[in-house]
Protein backbone atom coordinates (compact mmCIF):
# COMPACT_ATOMS: atom_id res chain seq x y z
CA UNK A 1 0.00 0.00 0.00
CA UNK A 2 2.96 2.31 -0.66
CA UNK A 3 2.60 4.95 -3.37
CA UNK A 4 5.47 6.79 -5.01
CA UNK A 5 5.09 10.13 -6.80
CA UNK A 6 8.01 11.40 -8.87
CA UNK A 7 7.76 15.12 -9.54
CA UNK A 8 6.31 17.69 -7.15
CA UNK A 9 5.21 20.35 -9.56
CA UNK A 10 1.57 21.37 -9.87
CA UNK A 11 0.28 17.93 -10.85
CA UNK A 12 2.48 16.02 -8.43
CA UNK A 13 1.35 18.20 -5.53
CA UNK A 14 -2.31 17.88 -6.51
CA UNK A 15 -1.91 14.10 -6.75
CA UNK A 16 -0.23 13.84 -3.36
CA UNK A 17 -2.94 15.95 -1.73
CA UNK A 18 -5.71 13.91 -3.37
CA UNK A 19 -4.13 10.64 -2.23
CA UNK A 20 -3.71 11.96 1.29
CA UNK A 21 -7.29 13.26 1.50
CA UNK A 22 -8.75 10.03 0.14
CA UNK A 23 -6.69 8.07 2.66
CA UNK A 24 -6.68 4.76 0.81
CA UNK A 25 -2.90 4.26 0.82
CA UNK A 26 -0.73 3.77 3.88
CA UNK A 27 2.40 5.56 2.72
CA UNK A 28 3.23 8.22 0.13
CA UNK A 29 6.81 8.90 -0.93
CA UNK A 30 7.62 12.07 -2.87
CA UNK A 31 10.71 12.38 -5.07
CA UNK A 32 11.73 15.52 -6.87
CA UNK A 33 14.80 16.79 -8.71
CA UNK A 34 15.11 19.43 -5.99
CA UNK A 35 14.75 17.46 -2.77
CA UNK A 36 13.93 20.56 -0.73
CA UNK A 37 10.73 21.02 -2.76
CA UNK A 38 9.58 17.44 -2.09
CA UNK A 39 10.40 17.87 1.59
CA UNK A 40 8.34 21.06 1.79
CA UNK A 41 5.32 19.49 0.07
CA UNK A 42 5.45 16.38 2.30
CA UNK A 43 5.73 18.55 5.41
CA UNK A 44 2.84 20.79 4.37
CA UNK A 45 0.49 17.87 3.69
CA UNK A 46 1.64 16.02 6.84
CA UNK A 47 0.23 18.78 9.02
CA UNK A 48 -3.27 17.99 7.75
CA UNK A 49 -3.05 14.21 8.10
CA UNK A 50 -4.47 14.09 11.69
CA UNK A 51 -7.85 15.17 10.28
CA UNK A 52 -8.11 12.14 8.00
CA UNK A 53 -7.13 8.50 7.86
CA UNK A 54 -3.74 7.59 9.23
CA UNK A 55 -0.94 7.48 6.66
CA UNK A 56 2.70 8.46 6.36
CA UNK A 57 3.96 10.95 3.79
CA UNK A 58 7.70 11.24 3.26
CA UNK A 59 10.24 12.55 0.78
CA UNK A 60 13.53 11.13 -0.38
CA UNK A 61 15.75 10.22 -3.30
CA UNK A 62 14.87 7.44 -5.74
CA UNK A 63 16.05 4.79 -3.26
CA UNK A 64 13.14 5.82 -1.04
CA UNK A 65 10.76 4.34 -3.62
CA UNK A 66 11.76 0.82 -2.54
CA UNK A 67 8.63 -1.20 -1.78
CA UNK A 68 6.25 0.96 -3.80
CA UNK A 69 3.44 -0.91 -5.51
CA UNK A 70 2.73 2.03 -7.82
CA UNK A 71 4.87 4.94 -8.96
CA UNK A 72 3.13 7.89 -10.61
CA UNK A 73 5.45 9.90 -12.87
CA UNK A 74 4.44 13.55 -13.06
CA UNK A 75 7.83 15.06 -13.93
CA UNK A 76 8.28 17.16 -17.03
CA UNK A 77 7.42 20.39 -18.78
CA UNK A 78 3.74 21.30 -18.56
CA UNK A 79 1.44 22.61 -21.26
CA UNK A 80 1.80 26.31 -20.50
CA UNK A 81 5.59 26.29 -20.25
CA UNK A 82 5.86 23.97 -23.24
CA UNK A 83 3.69 26.08 -25.53
CA UNK A 84 0.89 23.52 -25.91
CA UNK A 85 -2.06 25.86 -25.34
CA UNK A 86 -3.10 26.66 -28.92
CA UNK A 87 -6.48 25.18 -29.83
CA UNK A 88 -5.60 25.36 -33.53
CA UNK A 89 -2.42 23.30 -33.11
CA UNK A 90 -3.13 19.72 -34.29
CA UNK A 91 -0.20 18.40 -32.24
CA UNK A 92 -1.70 19.58 -28.95
CA UNK A 93 0.04 17.85 -26.04
CA UNK A 94 2.33 15.94 -28.43
CA UNK A 95 4.27 19.19 -28.74
CA UNK A 96 5.66 18.47 -25.25
CA UNK A 97 7.12 15.10 -26.24
CA UNK A 98 10.48 16.49 -27.35
CA UNK A 99 11.06 18.11 -23.98
CA UNK A 100 9.81 15.27 -21.80
CA UNK A 101 11.34 12.22 -23.51
CA UNK A 102 14.79 12.99 -22.15
CA UNK A 103 13.40 13.42 -18.64
CA UNK A 104 11.67 10.03 -18.75
CA UNK A 105 14.74 8.29 -20.15
CA UNK A 106 16.71 9.66 -17.23
CA UNK A 107 14.36 8.95 -14.34
CA UNK A 108 12.62 5.68 -15.28
CA UNK A 109 15.74 3.48 -14.89
CA UNK A 110 16.28 5.03 -11.45
CA UNK A 111 12.71 4.22 -10.47
CA UNK A 112 13.01 0.64 -11.68
CA UNK A 113 16.26 0.05 -9.78
CA UNK A 114 14.57 1.14 -6.56
CA UNK A 115 11.12 -0.40 -7.15
CA UNK A 116 11.50 -3.22 -9.71
CA UNK A 117 8.05 -4.67 -9.02
CA UNK A 118 6.08 -1.42 -9.14
CA UNK A 119 3.46 -0.56 -11.73
CA UNK A 120 4.51 2.67 -13.44
CA UNK A 121 1.93 5.24 -14.54
CA UNK A 122 2.84 8.05 -16.93
CA UNK A 123 0.95 11.16 -15.89
CA UNK A 124 3.05 13.88 -17.59
CA UNK A 125 1.89 15.14 -20.96
CA UNK A 126 1.71 13.57 -23.45
CA UNK A 127 1.14 10.47 -21.29
CA UNK A 128 0.59 7.88 -24.02
CA UNK A 129 3.90 8.11 -25.94
CA UNK A 130 5.70 8.81 -22.66
CA UNK A 131 4.31 5.50 -21.36
CA UNK A 132 5.92 3.82 -24.38
CA UNK A 133 9.22 5.55 -23.61
CA UNK A 134 8.89 4.43 -19.98
CA UNK A 135 8.04 0.86 -21.01
CA UNK A 136 11.19 0.62 -23.13
CA UNK A 137 13.34 2.19 -20.41
CA UNK A 138 11.84 -0.03 -17.69
CA UNK A 139 12.21 -3.28 -19.62
CA UNK A 140 8.78 -4.54 -18.58
CA UNK A 141 5.13 -4.08 -19.55
CA UNK A 142 3.72 -2.95 -16.20
CA UNK A 143 3.51 0.58 -17.55
CA UNK A 144 0.27 2.52 -18.00
CA UNK A 145 -0.71 6.03 -18.93
CA UNK A 146 -3.51 7.94 -17.27
CA UNK A 147 -4.86 8.04 -20.81
CA UNK A 148 -8.44 9.12 -21.38
CA UNK A 149 -9.79 8.39 -17.90
CA UNK A 150 -9.98 12.12 -17.13
CA UNK A 151 -11.38 12.88 -20.59
CA UNK A 152 -14.12 10.31 -20.00
CA UNK A 153 -15.02 11.92 -16.68
CA UNK A 154 -15.18 15.31 -18.38
CA UNK A 155 -17.43 13.78 -21.04
CA UNK A 156 -19.73 12.42 -18.33
CA UNK A 157 -19.82 15.76 -16.49
CA UNK A 158 -20.82 17.68 -19.62
CA UNK A 159 -23.44 15.11 -20.61
CA UNK A 160 -24.84 15.15 -17.09
CA UNK A 161 -25.05 18.94 -17.16
CA UNK A 162 -26.84 18.91 -20.51
CA UNK A 163 -29.46 16.36 -19.45
CA UNK A 164 -29.74 17.42 -15.81
CA UNK A 165 -28.39 14.11 -14.52
CA UNK A 166 -25.78 13.15 -11.96
CA UNK A 167 -22.52 12.39 -13.84
CA UNK A 168 -22.21 9.27 -11.69
CA UNK A 169 -25.23 7.89 -13.57
CA UNK A 170 -23.78 8.71 -17.00
CA UNK A 171 -22.06 5.93 -18.94
CA UNK A 172 -19.78 7.48 -21.54
CA UNK A 173 -16.21 6.90 -22.61
CA UNK A 174 -13.43 8.56 -24.55
CA UNK A 175 -10.81 6.24 -26.05
CA UNK A 176 -7.64 6.55 -28.11
CA UNK A 177 -5.10 9.21 -27.16
CA UNK A 178 -5.23 11.82 -24.44
CA UNK A 179 -5.02 14.55 -27.04
CA UNK A 180 -6.61 16.19 -30.04
CA UNK A 181 -7.44 12.92 -31.85
CA UNK A 182 -9.27 11.28 -28.95
CA UNK A 183 -12.47 9.41 -29.83
CA UNK A 184 -15.83 9.99 -28.13
CA UNK A 185 -18.05 6.89 -28.02
CA UNK A 186 -21.41 8.50 -28.66
CA UNK A 187 -22.88 5.25 -29.96
CA UNK A 188 -22.69 3.66 -26.49
CA UNK A 189 -23.26 6.76 -24.33
CA UNK A 190 -26.14 6.27 -21.89
CA UNK A 191 -27.79 7.83 -18.88
CA UNK A 192 -29.15 5.28 -16.43
CA UNK A 193 -29.10 2.77 -19.28
CA UNK A 194 -31.03 4.95 -21.75
CA UNK A 195 -29.07 5.76 -24.94
CA UNK A 196 -28.22 9.43 -25.36
CA UNK A 197 -29.59 9.21 -28.91
CA UNK A 198 -33.01 8.29 -27.51
CA UNK A 199 -32.94 11.14 -24.98
CA UNK A 200 -32.02 13.61 -27.71
CA UNK A 201 -34.83 12.39 -29.93
CA UNK A 202 -37.32 12.83 -27.09
CA UNK A 203 -36.09 16.42 -26.61
CA UNK A 204 -36.09 17.19 -30.31
CA UNK A 205 -32.36 17.91 -30.24
CA UNK A 206 -29.63 17.26 -32.77
CA UNK A 207 -26.72 14.91 -31.98
CA UNK A 208 -24.34 16.66 -34.36
CA UNK A 209 -24.80 20.00 -32.61
CA UNK A 210 -24.43 18.52 -29.12
CA UNK A 211 -21.42 16.39 -30.03
CA UNK A 212 -19.57 19.32 -31.59
CA UNK A 213 -20.18 21.46 -28.49
CA UNK A 214 -19.27 18.85 -25.89
CA UNK A 215 -16.28 17.43 -27.77
CA UNK A 216 -14.83 20.91 -28.09
CA UNK A 217 -15.35 21.54 -24.36
CA UNK A 218 -13.74 18.25 -23.36
CA UNK A 219 -10.92 18.19 -25.90
CA UNK A 220 -9.73 21.67 -24.92
CA UNK A 221 -10.74 21.65 -21.25
CA UNK A 222 -7.10 21.78 -20.22
CA UNK A 223 -6.53 24.99 -22.21
CA UNK A 224 -9.66 26.61 -20.79
CA UNK A 225 -8.44 25.81 -17.27
CA UNK A 226 -4.90 27.05 -17.98
CA UNK A 227 -6.25 30.32 -19.37
CA UNK A 228 -7.85 30.99 -15.99
CA UNK A 229 -5.50 29.28 -13.55
CA UNK A 230 -2.11 28.68 -15.23
CA UNK A 231 -2.21 24.90 -14.77
CA UNK A 232 -4.65 22.02 -15.15
CA UNK A 233 -3.84 20.00 -12.05
CA UNK A 234 -6.70 19.10 -9.70
CA UNK A 235 -8.73 16.83 -11.96
CA UNK A 236 -5.70 14.85 -13.07
CA UNK A 237 -4.51 14.79 -9.46
CA UNK A 238 -7.70 13.09 -8.27
CA UNK A 239 -7.68 10.73 -11.28
CA UNK A 240 -4.05 9.73 -10.70
CA UNK A 241 -4.67 9.07 -7.01
CA UNK A 242 -7.72 6.96 -7.87
CA UNK A 243 -5.77 4.89 -10.42
CA UNK A 244 -3.12 4.22 -7.78
CA UNK A 245 -5.81 3.00 -5.37
CA UNK A 246 -7.31 0.66 -7.96
CA UNK A 247 -3.91 -0.94 -8.49
CA UNK A 248 -2.73 -1.10 -4.89
CA UNK A 249 -6.05 -2.49 -3.64
CA UNK A 250 -6.36 -4.91 -6.59
CA UNK A 251 -9.87 -3.57 -7.20
CA UNK A 252 -10.22 -5.04 -10.71
CA UNK A 253 -12.00 -1.87 -11.75
CA UNK A 254 -12.97 -1.28 -15.38
CA UNK A 255 -11.98 2.15 -16.71
CA UNK A 256 -10.66 3.66 -19.95
CA UNK A 257 -6.89 3.79 -19.40
CA UNK A 258 -3.77 3.73 -21.54
CA UNK A 259 -1.66 0.62 -22.07
CA UNK A 260 0.41 -0.76 -24.93
CA UNK A 261 -1.87 -2.17 -27.62
CA UNK A 262 0.04 -4.48 -29.93
CA UNK A 263 -2.71 -4.28 -32.54
CA UNK A 264 -2.18 -0.54 -32.85
CA UNK A 265 1.56 -0.42 -32.16
CA UNK A 266 1.25 2.23 -29.45
CA UNK A 267 -0.04 2.94 -25.98
CA UNK A 268 -3.61 4.21 -26.17
CA UNK A 269 -6.74 4.01 -24.09
CA UNK A 270 -9.35 1.28 -24.25
CA UNK A 271 -11.68 0.16 -21.46
CA UNK A 272 -9.59 -2.15 -19.28
CA UNK A 273 -9.74 -4.03 -16.01
CA UNK A 274 -6.89 -2.98 -13.73
CA UNK A 275 -5.52 -4.45 -10.53
CA UNK A 276 -2.33 -5.18 -8.65
CA UNK A 277 -0.45 -6.38 -11.74
CA UNK A 278 -1.55 -3.41 -13.84
CA UNK A 279 -3.73 -4.24 -16.83
CA UNK A 280 -5.54 -7.52 -16.23
CA UNK A 281 -7.71 -7.48 -19.35
CA UNK A 282 -8.44 -5.11 -22.21
CA UNK A 283 -12.10 -4.90 -23.22
CA UNK A 284 -13.13 -4.34 -26.83
CA UNK A 285 -16.12 -1.97 -27.04
CA UNK A 286 -18.58 -2.08 -29.90
CA UNK A 287 -17.69 0.83 -32.17
CA UNK A 288 -19.52 2.51 -35.00
CA UNK A 289 -17.66 2.72 -38.31
CA UNK A 290 -16.90 6.38 -37.62
CA UNK A 291 -15.57 5.62 -34.13
CA UNK A 292 -13.40 2.80 -35.44
CA UNK A 293 -11.93 5.08 -38.10
CA UNK A 294 -11.27 7.71 -35.44
CA UNK A 295 -9.45 5.17 -33.28
CA UNK A 296 -7.23 4.21 -36.21
CA UNK A 297 -6.39 7.88 -36.79
CA UNK A 298 -5.60 8.34 -33.12
CA UNK A 299 -3.27 5.34 -33.19
CA UNK A 300 -1.56 6.65 -36.32
CA UNK A 301 -0.88 10.00 -34.64
CA UNK A 302 0.70 8.22 -31.67
CA UNK A 303 2.80 5.91 -33.86
CA UNK A 304 4.05 8.88 -35.86
CA UNK A 305 5.15 10.60 -32.65
CA UNK A 306 7.02 7.46 -31.56
CA UNK A 307 8.63 7.12 -34.98
CA UNK A 308 9.99 10.64 -34.69
CA UNK A 309 11.54 9.62 -31.38
CA UNK A 310 13.05 6.50 -32.94
CA UNK A 311 14.55 8.51 -35.81
CA UNK A 312 16.19 10.82 -33.35
CA UNK A 313 13.98 13.75 -34.34
CA UNK A 314 12.90 13.98 -30.70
Amino acid sequence: MKLGIVGTGNVGCATALAAACRGNVREITLVNRTSKVAEAVATDIRYGIPLGRRLDIRHGDYEALEGCGVVLITSGVNEKKGGATDRSDPQGRLRLLEKNVAIYRDIVPRIVRAAPDAVLVAVSDPPDPLADIARMAAGHDRVLSTGTFLDSLRFRVHLGAHFGADPADVEAQVIGDHGTSQVFLWSSARIAGVPVSVLLRERGENLDQLSKKIENEVRYANITIIEGHDASQYGIGVVSARIAEMILRDEQSAIPIGSYQREFGATLSLPSIIGRAGILRVLQPDLSAEERAGLLRSAENLRSALERVARGCV
